[in-house]
């Protein structure tokens, strides 16, 4: 594999992992928020499918989505779930920005670009929901 197609699949993981928990957190969010989790979920679906389309592209292998995934908090009420969702959101940041960095063409560097300023915005979203501010961080998926 070349740095590129690991990343790429690193950022698959963590789509997959999001997709997982918008699934397991629309049992909890409020009636308010179901659009927007329905929306956002679709989202990260359509871009794990870009992922991996570029992975199959490079002849790269496609990790398979596990079976279930460790939410970071027990998510049992509607905040439980907007904070899981807002972590699951950092982790894809983490993930594209270390795509952006590490792509060696141009078109996955514009995969990471697109992918980490859209978890960004909905991780404003979460962050407002929860109440947190600032509701954006300067330097989105910088670790730590």
């Amino acid at each position: 594999m070349t740095t590129t197609s690991d990343a790429l699949a690193a950022a698959v993981d963590a789509e997959n992992a999001a997709i997982f928990t918008y699934g397991v957190s629309t049992a909890f969010v409020s009636a308010a928020r179901r659009d927007t989790v329905a929306e956002y979920a679709a989202a990260h679906r359509a871009r794990r499918d870009e992922l991996v389309a570029a992975l199959n592209a490079a002849k790269a292998t496609v990790p398979e989505s596990a079976a279930g995934y460790t939410l970071p908090l027990t998510v049992d009420d509607s905040v439980s779930a907007v904070k899981a969702l807002l972590a699951a959101e950092v982790d894809c940041t983490v993930a594209y920005r270390a795509l952006l960095e590490r792509a060696e063409s141009s078109t996955a560097r514009r995969q990471g670009l697109d992918g980490l300023t859209d978890s960004s915005v909905r991780a404003g979203t979460w962050r407002v929901a929860a109440r947190i501010s600032p509701a954006t961080v300067a330097f989105p998926g910088r670790p730590g």
